[in-house]
Order: C-alpha cells, then structure tokens, then sequence
C-alpha cells in the first residue's frame, strides 16, 4: 500500500477512527489494533511476505528473553548469532541470492572453468532491509545488555511491523520507539496537526519534485547515448532530486503519520544538499541508516581509532557494505566506495567533524566559502548518484564519459522549466526550514490561522495541479 494512493487515503482514517474513539481506552487492544493495521497494510502488497516478519519477530522477542535469562558468555554469544542468522539468512536469500551464484559463476568462467548454477526467479519482499536491521538492532542491545528484553509480545510486533515506517524506514532503534508502546497515548491536537504539516511536506516532495523529476531522469538515462553532455548533466541532476524527494518525502509522510497516533520517531533527513562536506552530507543523508552502522559495524571494528590503516579499512567497510545494503548490484558498491574516496580526506586530516551545525545558523546566507563548498559537495554527490541510477558499471562509465565532453556546455535538448522552478521552490523552502526538523514545522510560530491555512491550502493545490496520473512507488521499496 502506497503513502501516496486511494488505498492508503481511505485505509489511514479508519484506522485514526479506531485507534482514537473504540481502543483509546485500552493500551493492548491499542496495540493489538497497531499491529492487524500494520500486517494488513503489509499485506495489501502481499500477503505471503507476512509469514517472514511473524517469523523474524518471534525469533528476536524468544531470543531476547533468553538473553535476559543467561549469564554464560559463550550461549549468549550462540543466542545473539541465531538471531543473526536467521535475520541475515532471510534477507541474503531474497535479496542477494541471484548477485552472489551470477559472480561464482563468472569467476570460475574467468579462470577457464565453466559451471553451470540455477538462478531463481525471487520477489524482494518490500522492506525486508529496514524491518531485519530494525529487529537485529534489538537483540544486538539486549545482548550488550543496553536495553532489556520486553515480555509484552504485542508491544514488540507493534515495534517491529509499525505501518507507518515498515517498508522503507526510518530504522528505529528499540530504545527509543519500543518504550512508546508501553505507555498510555492521548491525543495531542497540536502533535497531530503538526504531523499534518510534515504528511503535506512529505506528499509535495513525493508527488510533485520525486515525481516530476523522475519523468526526466529516466527518459534521459534510459536514452543516454542520444543525448549530449549537458542533457546528461541535467539528468544526473533530476536524479539527485528524484531520489531526495521521494526518500525524503517518505520519511517526512512516516514520521508524520506516527505523530498522528502519538509517537515520536527519529527524525531521518536533515537538507542533506546544504552540506559543506561529504562528512556532513553523511550526517544528514538517511540518519538512521548511518548511525545504525556506525554503532553495529563501524565501532566494534574500532572506529576511527587505531593507525591510519585501520580508519581506512574500517571507513571503506561501512561505504561498501552501505552501497551493498542498497541492493544487489556492483553499482552500489561502487556507489560507497566513491563516497569512501570523497571521505578519506576528511579523515586523515581529522576535518570529518567541522561542520556539525547547519550551514548559516545565524544568518540568512551563507559565506562565499560555505556557498562554494556547499556546491562542491552537491557536485560529487550528483556525480557519485550516476552510478547509483545507472544499471550497470559499463551504463554509468559511458553516461559519465559522455557527459564530460564539449557538448556539456552547449544548451540541453531537455530543459522543463516547470520542474526546475518547483525544485527551486523546494530548495527556498528548505532553506528557510533548514533550522527546523522539517522545511513546514516554522509554520506553527506562525500566529495568524488564515495564513497558516493558506499556506497549507497552496502547497496542496500545487500537488493536485503537478501530481502525476498514475501511482509512483517509492524508490526505497525495492530496497
């Protein structure tokens, strides 16, 4: 069921309606209502995919309370590896089955040896790669003894299936999303229209750039020998703002979907494209993703401690098995180990942790430098997306080779200036936001109602006039 479809418009209300005025006396069958609302929602795509995350939650809430029961160092270590493994194995099978028998077989085929492998004709049950680190994350912190194992089942299928942000993040961690669903929730009215607010944000950057930009980016990547280099500029560009509103937007419809029911979850985009490093890029791009790594892979390798060596290997281990995570192809791989490439600097000069504020805090514009940096950094940033777009290695060599040619400076044979318009609003906006979770939370300071509403009422007449015709999915489903 899609964020930005019919289903999901008549399916959300009901659910309001029940959660709100039948169960809102009783915190299990709250709970319990969460947990049929989130397997059906689940379900709508299909309903077979529901067994796996029964089956994955039964595994890690059973694990999670014979961690708290055992005291012995090496069962607790075989405890955490079941839960590892049949997690792990899971998402292995459905999502990289194919990629790693299509390698064997062309290594020994380099060699001289021919072998022959079956490959399997495998549907990627949507959001198998947020929901698996979700619940891993859980057992990990039971097992290091951060968090203690929940006894309430319903609580725990509830944090683990939680509909508004099941299949494509944010990765929330159980200290923080797994305790909301012990407590009593009441209805917040300034809670709720604030989730409003970042629902319409979400819904803009979803339908109208993600949307309109997408028209663009795959006519020119799927024609790219056609073109000439400054077309294909603007391709690259029209994918870096596909993939930001429509992630983005999906975050922004999820956490604000959940502020309707009463919960708090991470924020997961911080206007990533204002960074003045790639550092702070990676700081702001898909928080929950990067800081999930960081504490479960980065860190129990040593981090940045150690020689220079070791901050190297470990600094490439986290971009490449980031660019794996996305999906299976050398493209993601690729794709992190350029940013690898764009880090290191940072790292062995010990510049990766300059910038932690947003950019002109306390101004309305930024510096002559923070501005050239700023657009040095969008620069990679598009440049390392080709890859992520392209289908192949040889696709994206060639789209980049042809890209950097004389014809980068001539006029490109595309140039809507419709959707170059709307993706300026969107960047004057988020600009202004920028000191805010989200581009639209200012909106609550201001105290006139009949401007607040307009506002409002703008940005949804400009997603009705610039919507497109048919339902988009999200990119992020297929990962």
């Amino acid at each position: 069921m899609l964020f930005n479809s019919i289903d999901f418009a008549v399916f959300l209300p009901i659910v309001f309606f029940l959660y709100w005025f039948v169960t809102n006396k009783h915190l299990k069958l709250q709970n319990l209502l969460i947990v049929l609302a989130s397997y059906f929602f689940y379900g709508w795509w299909d309903w077979r995919f529901l067994s796996l995350i029964v089956f994955s939650t039964l595994v890690d809430y059973t694990v999670g309370l014979a961690l708290k029961k055992e005291e012995v160092k090496v069962k607790r270590k075989i405890l955490l590896w079941i839960s590892i493994v049949v997690n792990l194995g899971f998402l292995g099978f459905f999502k990289y089955y194919n990629f790693f028998l299509d390698n064997f077989v062309s290594a020994f085929s380099f060699f001289g040896y021919e072998i022959s492998g079956t490959a399997l004709q495998i549907i990627l049950p949507v959001g198998i790669s947020f929901y698996t680190f979700q619940t891993l994350s859980y057992t990990i912190d039971v097992y290091r003894q951060k968090l203690n194992p929940t006894k309430d089942i319903i609580a725990f299928a509830a944090f683990v299936s939680f509909f508004p942000q099941l299949v494509a993040g944010p990765i929330e961690r159980a200290s923080n999303l797994l305790p909301q669903f012990y407590k009593r929730r009441t209805f917040d009215y300034s809670k709720a229209t604030d989730g409003l607010r970042q629902i319409i944000w979400g819904l803009f950057k979803k339908m109208v750039i993600a949307d309109n930009c997408a028209t663009y980016a795959n006519e020119i990547f799927n024609n790219s020998a056609d073109y000439n280099g400054s077309t294909l500029l603007m391709g690259a560009v029209f994918f870096t703002f596909q993939i930001y509103g429509d992630f983005s937007g999906y975050s922004d419809i999820a956490i604000g979907t959940s502020r309707l029911f009463g919960f708090n979850l991470k924020q997961n985009f911080a206007f990533p494209y204002f960074s003045r490093d790639i550092a702070e890029f990676w700081r702001r791009w898909h928080i929950s993703l990067s800081t999930w790594f960081r504490d479960y892979l980065y860190i129990p390798l040593g981090g940045s401690r150690g020689s220079k060596l070791m901050k190297v290997r470990n600094t490439f281990i986290i971009f490449v098995v980031s660019g794996f995570w996305h999906g299976a192809n050398w493209t993601f791989i690729i794709w992190g180990a350029l940013n690898a490439l764009y880090f290191l600097p940072l790292l062995l000069r010990n510049k990766n942790r300059v910038h932690l504020e947003v950019i002109a805090a306390t101004k309305s514009l930024p510096t002559f430098r923070e501005g050239f940096n700023m657009f040095l950094t969008f620069g990679l940033t598009v440049l390392a997306w080709v890859f992520f777009r392209a289908e192949n290695i040889e696709h994206a060599i060639s789209y980049l080779t042809n890209m950097f040619t004389a014809s980068v400076f001539s006029l490109p044979e595309i140039l809507p200036l419709d959707v170059m318009a709307l993706v300026l609003i969107l960047l004057i906006v988020e600009w202004v936001g920028r000191r805010q979770l989200y581009a639209l939370e200012g909106l609550q300071n201001v105290k006139s109602r009949i401007a607040h509403f307009s506002i409002l009422f703008v940005i949804v007449i400009v997603i009705l006039l610039f919507m497109s015709n048919t339902e988009q999915e999200f990119i992020y489903f297929q990962f």
